[in-house]
This record gives C-alpha cells, sequence and structure tokens, in this order.
C-alpha cells in the first residue's frame, strides 16, 4: 500500500540515502552509545561507592527500582546516539526522526487516551489474574510514590527504541528502497533479535522474539500511516507501562511493577497458553490508533 502521511519523512531523508551512510550511522550509533554507556556506570559508580554492590547484583534482571530507573533510563543514552548519528551522516535533525511537532504531539496523546480505555477495560474485566493470583511485588504507597519518575523512564526507554527502529533505521530504509516490506519488515526482523533471550526465556525465546517482530510490524505500520513517531511510541508506552509498572514476569524486569504475574517466561506451558491473548491484545490496540489517528 502507498504511505501517503509518510512522504514528507521520506523525502527529508533522501538526500543522504546511501546504503554506506545507513551502515556507517548504525555504527557509530553502536560507537556513541558504548561509549556513553560506560562513562554513565563510571560516574555511577563513583557517586554510589561501596553501596553500588547491591545495584550491580540487581542490575541484570531489574530486581529493584534503582536497577530499572538504570536500565530504562539508561536507553536515553540510546536515543542520545541515534540523534547524533543521524546529525552527523545525514545532516537531519531530531525533528525530521519523529516528524511534524504539533501533529506528534496530538497523535502521541489521542492514541495514548484510545489505548487507555481499552487497556483500563481489559484490566477490569474478568479473569483478574492469569490463572493463578498475582504476586505482590512493590508496597503500594512506594509504588504511586514512584509512579511519577517510573513513567518518564518507561517513556524514555520506548522513545529511544523508536527513535532508533521507526525513526532511523526506517526512514533511511523507506528513503533507499521503493519496496514498503522493506522498511516495514528489516527494522521489525531486528527488533525481535533485539527480544532474543534464549538465557532468560528458554524454549521460549522464540515466541517472544516472533511476539516482538509481529509487534514491530504493526508500530512499523502505524508509523508510516501517521507520518509521526506518536502514535508508535504510545503504544510501545502504554504496552510497557503495563508489563513493566503494573505485572510483570517475577524473573525479569519486575523492580517498579506493583504485581509479578504467576509464572516465569520459561514456563512453556503457561507461556503458550496465553500468547494468544497476546496477540489478540496487540492487533487490538493497532485498530484503536488507527482509529486515534483518524480524528
Amino acid at each position: 500500500m502507498r504511505y501517503f502521511e509518510y512522504q514528507p519523512l521520506i523525502d527529508q531523508a533522501r538526500p543522504k540515502a546511501q546504503l554506506w551512510r545507513l551502515i556507517l550511522g548504525l555504527g557509530l550509533i553502536v560507537a556513541i552509545y558504548v561509549m556513553l554507556g560506560r562513562g554513565a556506570m563510571t560516574v555511577l559508580g563513583m557517586a554510589l561507592g561501596d553501596a553500588g554492590g547491591d545495584l550491580y547484583r540487581h542490575l541484570p534482571a531489574g530486581g529493584s527500582p534503582l536497577a530499572m530507573y538504570v536500565l530504562l533510563f539508561g536507553f536515553g543514552l540510546l536515543g542520545v546516539a541515534v540523534v547524533c548519528a543521524t546529525m552527523i551522516v545525514h545532516g537531519r535533525g531530531f525533528a525530521g526522526l519523529i516528524g511534524p511537532p504539533r501533529r506528534f504531539l496530538r497523535q502521541f496523546g489521542r492514541v495514548c487516551a484510545g489505548l487507555v480505555v481499552l487497556y483500563g477495560a481489559v484490566l477490569v474485566l474478568p479473569p483478574w489474574d492469569l490463572g493463578a493470583p498475582l504476586g505482590a511485588n512493590l508496597p503500594v504507597a512506594l509504588w504511586l510514590g514512584l509512579l511519577p519518575l517510573s513513567l518518564v523512564a518507561v517513556l524514555v526507554q520506548v522513545s529511544a527504541e523508536e527513535l532508533l527502529f521507526r525513526g532511523y533505521l526506517q526512514q533511511q530504509l523507506a528513503a533507499r528502497f521503493n519496496g514498503a516490506w522493506v522498511f516495514v519488515l528489516v527494522p521489525s526482523v531486528l527488533f525481535g533479535l533485539g527480544h532474543f533471550m534464549p538465557d532468560q526465556a528458554g524454549d521460549n525465546a522464540g515466541l517472544i522474539a516472533l511476539w516482538a517482530m509481529v509487534f514491530g510490524v504493526l508500530l512499523a505500520d502505524i508509523t508510516a500511516r501517521a507520518g509521526t513517531l506518536g502514535p508508535a511510541i504510545a503504544l510501545h508506552f502504554v504496552n510497557n507501562i503495563t508489563a513493566i509498572l503494573i505485572i510483570s514476569v517475577p524473573d525479569s524486569l519486575s523492580g517498579l511493577a506493583l504485581f509479578t504475574g504467576p509464572f516465569d517466561m520459561n514456563d512453556t506451558q503457561a507461556f503458550r497458553a496465553w500468547l494468544p491473548v497476546d496477540f489478540a491484545l496487540m492487533w487490538l490496540s493497532w485498530l484503536v490508533a488507527r482509529i486515534a489517528i483518524r480524528r
């Protein structure tokens, strides 16, 4: 199909859309991200001193609020790397990645509002658990106190990922290749591979990567339909709020969650039983986003 609203962003990327520039840009993103990450961890280690041992112990699995904040806000460095590489290699700025700012904000707000209604209905309608009682994680008072900062942290994380996959990578591929399938599928496959975690998910790792790949396709499509990153960031944001701040799996990224689910990521039987529900909710979320951007 023709994505007419996406054409202005493609046109901005076209003057410097050579494949070598894309490869150079991706390499520069990795280099800047690694450099900034190492610098940030060095500064953090110096600031925490002996207290840093507890952070480093929980950091790989995001098992504490502080560890989760470090992980989530750390994605902000990725966003900085993407913007810097885009400016250096392609001569384009931040606004060129996200689309017209006013339309971006309007679409982001409308999609978020629609998804809050959808996810709110899912949370209040039966069944009220995942086949077994949910586990209490953070005390309610602490969770509420942390919630404003937690929302900002999740927004930073998803925005950085969208800047890379649906912003930089998708736009440069769209400017270089004529077929929409290239700029929809390639970033989505890479996005899925980034969620392939056999050490944590065991036999479910491939299915989780497939879920992320399909989610990436829907995010790519809604970005091209909207002409901004607003709807994709909103979809990613609300999804991750649910998975990170409300009900998380017990063994991964649970440090800021109010509840933990009744099964781990590597619980094959339980995970696969709920996978069709996840795919259905993903499709409904995309449909809500499509309706929201038509208003």
